[in-house]
């Protein structure tokens, strides 16, 4: 096969996971947080709810991420009450860092 035409192949994220063990991680990683913060979304007020997405989860740490530091001080206000429902899930998340996005993000 020439270069140019392996070049040309398109993967889904699917394949390219499948070929990948570290990416199939990574998006198993991104999946898990997602659905934590889908179990715990009903601790967060509605009108703070768009301005919070999950962030980076490794062993016992999760991250949260918001657009602003306003939304980062109301966050931290409910990080008992989130680590406590989270417990109750049985995750292993024994702490949670609220990262305020950078502006371009």
């Amino acid at each position: 096969m020439s270069p140019a035409r392996s070049l040309s192949r398109t993967y889904s994220l699917e394949q390219a996971a499948g070929e990948a063990p570290a990416l199939a991680a990574l998006m198993d990683r991104a999946r898990r947080s997602r659905h934590l913060l889908e179990q715990v979304l009903h601790r967060i007020p509605p009108g703070l709810r768009p301005q919070v997405q999950a962030g980076p989860l490794d062993d016992t740490q999760w991250c949260l991420l918001v657009s602003n530091p306003s939304a980062a001080t109301k966050l931290r206000h409910l990080t008992p009450l989130l680590l406590q429902d989270l417990s109750q899930l049985d995750a292993q998340v024994t702490g949670i860092r609220i990262k305020i996005q950078s502006g371009g993000r």
